[in-house]
């Protein structure tokens, strides 16, 4: 008798992280309600197997728990839990139209937990059903950011002794914080930045962090999608004698031609897609060779099932991956890309966030970081389990997040 799908639910938490001079630009523990996560679960027909998927998209988390609960749910029951393949295509296509973010999380959720049931019924962590380890760690980066030069420093400093060798430094967050505006009188609430303050302040921190540190840490950046193409062409091309290991999302998948010219003007490594959704926004730079990391949200793409496929055809085209791995994905997400990373030759490197003791209590069996590289546990499926009693303590709260809201000076609403 196969083991089929007896029901299907989401889960919904916001644990609070305490970002230790990362996000928050400063250097004592600070405490913030956290994103909100959205969990689905899948109960078997075998009592007491169950699997667990992330469908994490934090700014619309009620909209993919109705898509799940509402849609997805009545279309699966009863099915064979084995045919992941199958399910993925049929949960994708069946609403006709397809490849949005909302859609896409949802289907992530039931993907991810099918293979959380797979691994569970074959004993034995996801990983090896992808083909084994290459590795035995994955090499991890976190974030360093500060209202300074000095105070980035700092925090990279920080990160080199907890033994990581690659950290993204940001100064002021996207776009930069604090600048001289020129704005228009009774300005729009949003988050304003100067695209051209921006630019001459990233240059500067980098200048002041290698005059410091020299090549002792591998140094990244995060654009954000928050300039102009041609300003993008000329940041990229001031950054080179910096020695990034990555310049990421320099561009908004709307205009990813561009690449073209960034990439005939500049030989700064760069990375691209945690804002994709559709094959067709990832594959001309991956064909044409625009980018070295793929940095698709894999809950984004929907599931693990796409993301190992997209990981098969960059490594025909020499590129490496370098999976999207915010505070805003679950942990069962974040060890997603990890099992990932692990069976993948092509895998890159994989950014981390810190998680807190709130996350671990509600997530027992998070992956863990030492000296830099990132380790699971070893046990079946994802390793990774939910303390629903624990999640309940930290309601999501449905608001408009508010640094989406990017604006020129004179008031002009960005892309991000």
């Amino acid at each position: 008798m196969p083991v089929t799908i007896r029901d299907v639910r989401v889960i919904m938490t916001a644990p609070p992280q305490d970002q230790k001079g990362e996000a928050s630009g400063k250097a004592g523990k600070e405490i913030y309600a956290g994103p909100n996560l959205v969990v689905v679960r899948i109960d078997t027909s075998d009592a007491g197997l169950y699997g667990l998927g992330c469908a994490t998209y934090t700014q619309r988390a009620a909209a993919v728990k109705t898509a799940v609960e509402t849609y997805l749910k009545p279309l699966i029951l009863g099915r064979n839990v084995d045919e992941i393949e199958d399910i993925w295509h049929i949960c994708m296509v069946n609403p006709y139209w397809r490849n949005g973010p909302v859609l896409n999380n949802a289907v992530s959720g039931v993907d991810q937990a099918l293979w959380d049931i797979k691994g569970k019924r074959a004993g034995m962590p996801v990983y090896q059903l992808l083909g084994g380890k290459c590795r035995e760690g994955v090499l991890a980066y976190r974030h360093a950011d500060g209202r300074d030069p000095v105070e980035v420093e700092d925090n990279v400093r920080r990160f080199m002794e907890q033994g990581f060798t690659h950290v993204r430094i940001q100064q002021g967050l996207y776009g930069g914080r604090d600048q001289r505006l020129h704005q228009t009188i009774n300005p729009r609430e949003g988050a304003y930045y100067d695209p051209k303050q921006y630019m001459k302040t990233t240059v500067g921190l980098f200048e002041h962090i290698r005059s410091q540190l020299g090549d002792q840490v591998e140094l990244l950046h995060d654009i954000h999608e928050r300039l102009a193409p041609q300003y993008a062409v000329q940041l990229a091309k001031a950054l080179e004698p910096y020695d990034l290991f990555f310049l990421e999302d320099a561009l908004p998948p709307e205009q990813v031609a561009y690449f073209r010219q960034i990439r005939a003007q500049s030989a700064i490594p760069l990375a691209m897609g945690e804002l994709f959704v559709n094959p067709a926004e990832w594959m001309p730079l991956i064909s044409e060779r625009l980018i070295e990391y793929i940095r698709c949200h894999i809950s984004q793409i929907g599931g693990l099932t796409p993301a190992r496929k997209l990981a098969a055809v960059c490594e025909a085209f020499g590129l490496r991956t370098a999976w999207h791995g915010p505070p805003d994905v679950s942990p069962i997400g974040h060890a997603a890309n990890i099992h990932l990373d692990l069976a993948t030759r092509n895998f890159g490197i994989q950014e981390w966030p810190h998680i807190s003791e709130q996350l671990r209590e509600v997530f027992p069996g998070t992956p863990e970081t030492r000296d830099g590289y990132i380790y699971l546990n070893e046990a079946p499926g994802w390793g990774v389990e939910i303390d629903e009693k624990a999640a309940a303590k930290y309601p999501c709260v449905h608001e408009p997040p508010r640094w989406t809201a990017a604006r020129l000076p004179d008031g002009t609403s960005v892309t991000p």
